[in-house]
């Protein structure tokens, strides 16, 4: 899903991402068959150091293609998506490399509708990369132009405030917000402020290298202590680019994106909403999400890994919430990706109307106990595909049964297996995943559990 790494260290370096864009510009101009068209892309990104860098060279890019640029600055990756589709440009691109450090950056495209680029046209420009792309330039006079986009954080903050009904406000509320000192660092605040809640902010300070240190989705120590420390009903946290959402109870206590959707779906089945009465989740949920919403009349439809396996389950089969046990929801009747703040505000809408304590409110089900343990191994290696290794894999899930799960997988971004389980017994869980790992790692070359 795009490019990620270390910054200024191939492959995020100032020229990658200046063939990313002038590969991309050629593809998408070739496809666009309106007479008179002036192609434009929109950047935006998080507030990591190597955004300066990045931003420049694929605006560069796009220029020397022909394409209008339209800078936006650090803003949600939702908002990327928004603008692309509302100012009906070719494509949108996030610089950011999510809940990373600061010292890793990335790169995401967004086609003209908002959804990120199929798995096709993504190939077509890693293929152009492969190319003289300069033979392409445009010629002196039709050279794009770039530009800033002045008013981007307020069309955003409009944008997620009207995913609540008309008149809606969260006065009454008192919210700690961590914003990662990352792209929601001006709009999270100003959102909630603007709907009246009482809010307190954190992790507001980015100075290009403090993005998701000690703060943010990944990190809730410090909102847990602001919760309590204000007296909060509720605190609220955002990864770097703000399209995750963690959330904290006023006891202090983290609630996450099972339980979020468990909290959303059921509002939405209650006002008939909720499209064909199901949720799109990744195998990561967990089984307690499944079970709760069985039991109350839903279902759940698992996907791989990824929120972009979530979005595209949820296009093909029509269905509208969806998103990840890490805390991307993804509500497609108002956006196309995973949106922290509109999730955050859908949280707060129900809190409200509810008038219970979000301990109360938001904790939808008891989690079955889940366990996580990584083997790594040396590149070229396939341990998941050695016969003995599978027939433990298949030996533990009948053990389960219907009491728990076993799901490995193979990390996509780098030499480890991820071995995950949950069910009841949490002796019998550990010793099914402590003799999996074991066994993956005397088969592969390098024996390093974690």
């Amino acid at each position: 899903d795009g490019v990620r790494g270390t910054a200024n260290v191939h492959p995020m370096t100032a020229d990658m991402a200046l063939k990313v864009a002038m590969a991309t510009a050629t593809i998408l101009k070739k496809s666009s068959c309106e007479p008179g068209h002036q192609s434009r892309a929109i950047i935006g990104k998080d507030t990591r150091l190597s955004g300066y860098m990045l931003e420049q060279a694929m605006a560069s890019g796009f220029v020397a293609m022909g394409m209008d640029v339209l800078l936006v600055g650090p803003i949600p990756t939702p908002g990327i998506a928004m603008l692309t589709r509302s100012l009906r440009a070719d494509v949108g691109v996030m610089i950011s490399a999510s809940h990373n450090p600061f010292e890793d950056n990335g790169i995401k495209l967004f086609g003209a509708d908002g959804f990120k680029l199929d798995d096709n046209v993504e190939e077509q420009i890693e293929a152009a990369m492969g190319t003289d792309l300069n033979s392409q330039n445009a010629d002196p006079q039709s050279l794009g132009k770039a530009s800033r986009l002045d008013d981007a954080l307020g069309r955003y903050i409009e944008f997620v405030k009207s995913s609540l009904p008309r008149g809606q406000t969260l006065d009454g509320l008192k919210v700690v917000v961590d914003c990662a000192n990352g792209a929601a660092y001006k709009v999270a605040p100003q959102v909630l402020w603007e709907l009246e809640a009482e809010v307190i902010t954190i992790g507001n300070n980015p100075n290009g290298r403090n993005i998701n240190l000690d703060y943010g989705a990944t990190k809730p120590q410090n909102l847990q202590k602001a919760v309590l420390e204000h007296s909060a009903h509720i605190g609220l946290a955002l990864d770097g680019d703000a399209d995750r959402l963690i959330v904290v109870d006023e006891k202090g206590k983290v609630v996450d994106g099972d339980q979020i959707l468990a909290l959303i779906a059921t509002t939405w089945k209650e006002c008939g909403q909720l499209t064909n009465d199901t949720v799109v989740a990744t195998v990561m949920s967990n089984l307690g999400l499944e079970r709760y919403l069985t039991n109350n009349g839903m279902t759940l439809a698992r996907t791989p890994v990824g929120d972009r396996y979530v979005v595209e389950h949820m296009r093909e089969g029509g269905f509208n919430l969806g998103g990840e046990q890490s805390g991307h929801i993804v509500m497609t009747d108002y956006g196309t990706t995973g949106d922290g703040v509109m999730a955050a505000l859908h949280v707060l809408s129900a809190l409200k109307t509810s008038g219970k304590t979000a301990s109360e409110y938001l904790r939808r089900f008891e989690p079955f106990p889940q366990i996580l343990k990584n083997v790594r191994f040396e590149k070229g290696d396939d341990p998941l595909g050695n016969g003995d290794v599978k027939a433990a894999i298949a030996a533990s899930e009948a053990k389960l049964g219907s009491n728990g799960r076993i799901f490995v997988r193979m990390s996509g971004t780098e030499p480890v297996i991820r071995v995950m389980g949950e069910g009841e017994d949490v002796s019998i869980l550990e010793n099914e995943i402590d003799g999996l790992c074991d066994l993956i790692a005397n088969t592969a070359r390098m024996k390093k559990v974690s």
